[in-house]
């Protein structure tokens, strides 16, 4: 019985064989639509200050920032070949070498920071509280989210690292290493995994697609929708805490994830060892976990911040209102006043 499990031969990028129409692009536009519906759920549910027009178009706009910070930051920070900063031109150019690839990478950092961008504007133009969208809009992001990672794994892109977890997938395109390396050998053995006479070798590695569409996505939406929303006690809240629970479960998965091959570590202080796609320290830092610790750390000081403008509570237009309770008492004495002329 094998010790790992082999990529599913029958699960291609492309929905039908020989049409330019992948599983991914297919993934957002689920993501997308299951955001806007539980986005329009809660202004549905009550009065949020929001129209459904307003709504509608600050999310055809978060998309629209969300789509262009993936894909710029995808093609500048996590290329150092320097290709697409050397031609700026073919940054959303979804052709190459003559055959349609669709834009292929991007970045969800640089489609959180879209996004905020995007949506800061309109709310400005608009007069509208953007701590308020923000907080509807990110509310239901982690469920739609989950669809995306789905998306990279039928890809079989971004896979983690070297395992002998007996759920360890062997992906087809992931780097293949001697089988001459006395950690290889080792590790095949451990797993009882038949090594050829020479050569390279495909290793089982994390599945950690998974475990982000999981954790990242249900796990995260679940404690948003129906904790945090419905404890907060002032806008920005929900928004803080996407941003601190995203950026704690993404760190601590990419110990699991193999540092892109062309960056490897941004930071590296414990040991290198034989290769950056088997887990070695702790203490060395992916550039998905640099930007996860300004995540959580914004998020943070989105929270103090707000709760400090705020005063930890709901503006005062969305409570009783002073001369409806100023009304109730003279309403009181005034029958009090009778009573006693009465008697």
């Amino acid at each position: 019985m094998l010790a790992y499990i082999n990529f599913p031969q029958w699960l291609k990028p492309e929905i039908i064989p020989g049409f330019p129409v992948r599983w991914y692009g297919l993934m957002y536009l689920i993501a997308f639509s299951i955001a806007y519906l539980l986005m329009m759920r809660q202004v549905k549910q009550k009065t949020l200050g929001f129209t459904e027009d307003d709504t509608l178009n600050c999310f055809f706009w978060a998309i629209i920032g969300l789509l262009l910070g993936a894909r710029i930051l995808a093609t500048t920070v996590y290329d150092p070949s320097h290709y697409y900063i050397t031609r700026p031109w073919l940054i959303f150019w979804p052709f190459r070498g003559g055959r349609f690839t669709g834009l292929q990478g991007m970045s969800y950092h640089g489609g959180v920071i879209g996004a905020v961008i995007a949506t800061v504007i309109f709310c400005r133009v608009k007069k509208l509280d953007w701590f308020h969208f923000a907080d509807i809009l990110s509310a239901g992001i982690p469920l739609g989210y989950t669809f995306g990672r789905l998306g990279n794994f039928i890809n079989g892109e971004l896979w983690g690292r070297v395992t002998v977890k007996p759920w360890g997938m062997i992906f087809p395109h992931a780097q293949r290493f001697p089988v001459s390396a006395d950690w290889v050998k080792e590790l095949a053995a451990s797993i009882e995994m038949k090594l050829p006479q020479s050569g390279l070798v495909n290793l089982p590695r994390h599945p950690s697609q998974l475990y982000e569409a999981f954790f990242e996505g249900v796990v995260l939406w679940l404690f948003l929708w129906f904790i945090i929303k419905r404890r907060k006690k002032f806008h920005g809240a929900v928004i803080s805490f996407y941003l601190i629970g995203y950026g704690l479960v993404r760190f601590f998965i990419e110990y699991l994830r193999e540092p892109d091959r062309d960056l490897g570590f941004v930071l590296q202080f414990g040991d290198a060892g034989p290769t950056p796609a088997l887990f070695s320290s702790f203490l060395n830092f992916s550039t998905g976990q640099i930007l996860c610790l300004l995540m959580i750390i914004g998020g943070v000081l989105l929270y103090f911040i707000r709760k400090k403008q705020t005063g930890g509570s709901f503006p005062s237009v969305e409570q009783p209102s002073k001369p409806q309770s100023s009304g109730t008492a003279s309403h009181k004495n005034a029958i009090r006043k009778k009573r006693k002329s009465i008697k």
